[in-house]
């Protein structure tokens, strides 16, 4: 009998020692993100660092709705054996998860009466859902589409009609001043506490803008809970660090466009903000600029202010958080510690003790240039810099970190115009002759986030590392007794358009080309465009009837229109909105070839020990194809975030070679990759269904210049 029970030991230790025990049944993804945690964690480990290049695909789903431009950058949720997802064009559909079939399908458009023939329904991004559940027939999905709050029954795709006005709310309301007019929408799904659903929004990104306050519904009613003004109004904390006391009334954004995390047994939230508006110049809103730029933890019963930190004070270089911090229990100088794990545009990480707000590594103030050349720009002289955990891009670009992958005439080009630029720091001012803003506008960390592994406390974030320049001019420009329609629409462009579609029409980044817009829109479609805006275009409602056919006639150069008479519209002067500055577009620092114009890589993975803040691994993410065949791995600029799983693997596609790969998560080794049908753009998702493993991915493209596509891609184990 000995031998046996030395068999039977052996065996019980080996499962003990696993991250987790063969799973049994159904395990879901519930929330976007994996948990209310943000995690990105999985605990199956069925596929694991032995067998995952035996991957094949289990289904395809085709949503059938993919144009020109559109992009899936859906998280989607499984819940009990059925998957639910968004459309390039934002219906929502459930699939059965184990099969890709799909079970129903709601079209905004066309199946709720709320949305039928509104004017500022616009076709934005959708990145998620949140699920509620009260029982099993009480199950409720809520997404947005433009700028209305939709409550479906999950069991039928159904708007649930007891929920607002007939199973949706519209987001301009609530607010606590008159917004119709402008660009209100939500990308990022809200997240449920208890009978709760907090939600933030997407608003403009100049002036005017509504502001970014948070607000949390009854799941049930539709009914307003509670709000937290994120730029704060008389008697309120905070206040006093704008300078304008009458800011608050006017000034837009600071708003949480990336979402939730929550620690739900505590019940306190973290919540990301973004810039206050305007994002590149500031002498409108003089001071600190409270709660911009800042994690923020709240009650989520109450909307009650606990603890913040502001990660930059005054903010000039659209350093908006880009995600919900990671919530993971961490171990220091012996200690165990539960922290939020917050990643930044700027490469950094700030590490905080979740139930304080104390730093867990120290955070230094340091002296930055705050001698703005810009007339009534007051930027802050000092800015954080934590210490640890070590930034995980690079964060400055001179001369020795320029691209040499190129022909000496484009190498010399580059060369020189990074000498007229200024560069080497990333807290330069932004000026006239131009600034380098690196990590760039999209990152460092984007909205795909950063998975932290709760057994070992590693957190895996990737990276892009691509340069671009900002430039601000002059907008002097004020309407003319006697000025056309043409003239009319040129000043507007610069004042409304420039800073996105750039000073020649041609686009930038990943804003679009207007040259030839008049071949895809007339004049009707382009005014209607303008009132409701789309995808990554806010509305400009506030626009008169003379000044939208101003601008059409510059824009889609209608000659029958540009001679007319431009007739200002009657509009109290409002000191507010005269910017006396803008910039001429969000553009890529790029070689001849369109390459970026820093040395590779390009993107990266990287791995963080937060128990001691050091870098565990760093490698490469994606390919240039061209490249790869000579064998330089470059990297690419990169959408979307990683997952990891219990059994020892991190799944991330995110880059433009179209590519999903598995990594083994203890020392970043490539185990696994194939080809998508289109970029994953988009964070994976892992679940099981009847004890077989999946991982899914949204295949949408429509970024960085490459095919839109419509489908969702699962594979599993043969």
């Amino acid at each position: 009998m000995k031998p046996i029970c030395i068999i039977l030991l052996v065996c019980i230790v080996t499962i003990c020692s696993c991250d987790h025990l063969p799973q049994q049944g159904n395990t879901d993804w519930k929330t976007y993100g994996g948990n209310k945690e943000n995690n990105h964690y999985a605990s199956l480990s069925q596929i694991d660092t032995g067998n995952v290049t035996q991957l094949k695909v289990a289904w395809e789903y085709h949503a059938g709705d993919a144009g020109q431009g559109t992009q899936i950058q859906v998280n989607p949720l499984v819940i009990d054996g059925v998957l639910y997802g968004v459309s390039p064009k934002l219906k929502l559909f459930a699939l059965d998860a184990a099969t890709g079939e799909q079970l129903w399908n709601f079209n905004p458009l066309t199946d709720n009466s709320t949305t039928k023939g509104r004017g500022y329904f616009s076709m934005n991004v959708c990145r998620g859902i949140a699920y509620y559940a009260d029982g099993r027939m009480n199950r409720r999905l809520f997404y947005t589409a433009g700028s209305r709050l939709y409550c479906i029954d999950a069991l039928n795709g159904k708007p649930i009609s007891s929920f607002g006005e007939k199973g949706s709310i519209d987001l301009h309301q609530d607010l606590g001043m008159d917004v119709s007019n402008l660009y209100v929408a939500s990308t990022t799904p809200g997240i449920i506490y208890k009978d709760l659903l907090i939600i933030g929004t997407r608003v403009a990104e100049e002036m005017p803008a509504a502001p970014g306050h948070i607000r949390a519904y009854d799941v049930h009613t539709g009914k307003l809970r509670w709000i937290f003004h994120t730029i704060p109004q008389p008697g309120e904390a905070g206040y006093e660090s704008w300078k304008n006391k009458d800011a608050y009334a006017h000034v837009g954004g600071a708003n949480d466009w990336s979402g939730f995390s929550l620690d739900e047994d505590k019940g306190i939230l973290f919540a990301p903000t973004g810039s206050a508006v305007y994002d590149f110049y500031g002498g409108k809103r003089a001071g600190d600029d409270l709660y911009a730029n800042c994690l923020l933890a709240l009650d989520a019963a109450t909307g009650k202010r606990i603890w913040h930190f502001q990660t930059v004070h005054h903010d000039l270089w659209d350093k908006d958080l880009p995600v919900a911090p990671a919530l993971i229990t961490i171990t220091k100088d012996g200690k165990k510690i539960d922290a939020a794990a917050q990643v930044s545009k700027s490469g950094f990480v700030f590490l905080f003790d979740r139930n304080t707000g104390k730093p867990i590594f120290p955070i230094e103030e340091r002296p930055v240039p705050s001698n703005s050349e810009l007339e009534g720009e007051s930027p802050s002289p000092t800015q954080p810099f934590p210490t640890l955990p070590e930034a995980f891009a690079r964060q400055s670009l001179t001369e020795k970190d320029l691209n040499q992958l190129i022909p000496d005439s484009s190498y010399k080009d580059i060369k020189q115009r990074l000498a007229g630029y200024e560069t080497g720091f990333m807290f330069n001012l932004p000026g006239k002759k131009g600034t380098i803003i690196l990590p760039g506008f999209d990152g460092g960390a984007e909205w795909g986030g950063p998975a932290a592994d709760p057994k070992t406390g590693i957190l895996y974030v990737n990276a892009s590392e691509m340069p671009w320049v900002l430039t601000m001019v002059d907008i002097k420009d004020k309407p003319k007794m006697t000025e056309t329609n043409l003239q009319a629409g040129e000043r507007l462009y610069r004042s409304s358009c420039m800073t996105c579609h750039g000073p020649d029409k041609k686009g930038a980044g990943n804003y679009p080309s207007l040259i030839g817009a008049a071949q895809k829109y007339n004049e009707t479609q382009f005014n209607s465009l303008l009132t409701g805006g789309r995808r990554m275009m806010p509305a400009f409602g506030q626009l008169s009837a003379s000044e939208k056919q101003a601008l059409a006639s510059f824009v889609l150069d209608l000659k029958d229109k540009q001679g007319i008479t431009f007739i200002a519209p009657m509009r109290r002067d409002d000191p507010w909105l005269d910017m006396p500055y803008s910039s001429t577009g969000y553009n890529k620092f790029l070689t001849k070839e369109g390459y970026p114009a820093i040395a590779p890589p390009w993107g990266t993975l990287n791995a963080i020990n937060l128990n001691t803040g050091a870098l565990v691994w760093k490698d490469t993410l994606g390919d240039y194809p061209e490249f790869k065949a000579k064998g330089i791995h470059t990297g690419t600029e990169n959408y979307g975030g990683p997952v990891i799983t219990a059994g020892g693997l991190l799944f991330i596609a995110a880059t433009s070679d179209s590519k999903f790969r598995a990594y083994n998560k203890r020392n970043g080794t490539l185990l696994w990759e194939t080809s998508l049908p289109a970029c994953g753009f988009a964070t994976p998702a892992v679940y099981a269904v009847d004890g077989k493993e999946y991982v899914v991915i949204a295949c949408g493209g429509g970024k960085l210049k490459k095919k839109s596509g419509d489908s969702y891609v699962a594979f599993s184990l043969p």
